[in-house]
């Protein structure tokens, strides 16, 4: 399944070439000319890894690490991509909290396999969607498409099941509605209905998700 991936990047070609470059690799790409409109997206929705440049109109690329690495889930992985190349600004970058860092000019078939590599290390289950998934008292077969708690079987629709993989693969993390609508019904999904609402209810209660089972499912407002 293909990742979401923020590009913070002012200049058209060079944002224009990362795009090409990450949707030949099977991703979806979201370009941010102006720091301070990638911030707000950040707010709203989620992403599998941010590429930032340095020099911005508004706000650098270093403010805006800061700002993810204090606001954020550290383990959505940050690489630069910028002109910079100076051996200060390198190591500012990476002790602040960034897992790579690429100076221009883009070079394609290293960028792509830069990507890869901060993906598999940020979602072990990136490269085997269909290993076995364990968690507290909880046991999913993603081959044959069944999950059991404390060795008991848990019957769960299609629909179901993949929204609790992705959930429990997401352990830890905020998982937004746009990313569960892309995830699991692959289309948009009107605001006003209430089929994910519907559907995370009945996860929550056939796996009896609670504390006693060493897991708990919580809504987090305005986020996900």
């Amino acid at each position: 399944m293909g990742k979401k991936i923020a590009s913070l990047e002012d200049a058209p070609a060079d944002a224009a070439l990362i795009r090409q470059v990450i949707a030949r690799a099977g991703h979806e790409c979201v370009t941010f000319r102006e720091s301070r409109r990638l911030l707000l997206a950040l707010r709203d929705a989620g992403f599998d890894l941010l590429l930032l440049d340095w020099q911005m109109p508004d706000l650098s690329g270093r403010e805006v690490l800061a700002w993810v690495r204090t606001h954020l889930d550290r383990r959505v992985p940050v690489m630069f991509l910028t002109c910079r190349d100076a051996e200060h600004d390198i190591v500012n970058a990476l002790t602040g909290g960034a897992d790579d860092y690429m100076v221009k000019p883009v070079r394609q078939a290293e960028l792509a396999a830069r990507i890869e590599c901060l993906l598999r290390r940020a979602c072990p289950a990136y490269l085997a969607p269909h290993a076995p998934l364990r968690l507290g008292d909880y046991a999913f077969d993603c081959a044959t498409r069944q999950v059991t708690c404390n060795g008991h079987p848990v019957g769960l629709t299609p629909k179901e099941f993949d929204l609790a993989v992705l959930l429990f693969r997401n352990e830890g993390r905020i998982v937004t509605r746009d990313h569960i609508t892309a995830a699991v019904w692959g289309r948009e999904i009107s605001p006003m209905s209430r089929t994910i609402d519907t559907h995370v209810s009945r996860v929550r209660s056939k796996l009896g998700l609670h504390a006693a089972h060493g897991l708990r499912l919580t809504p987090v407002y305005t986020h996900g």
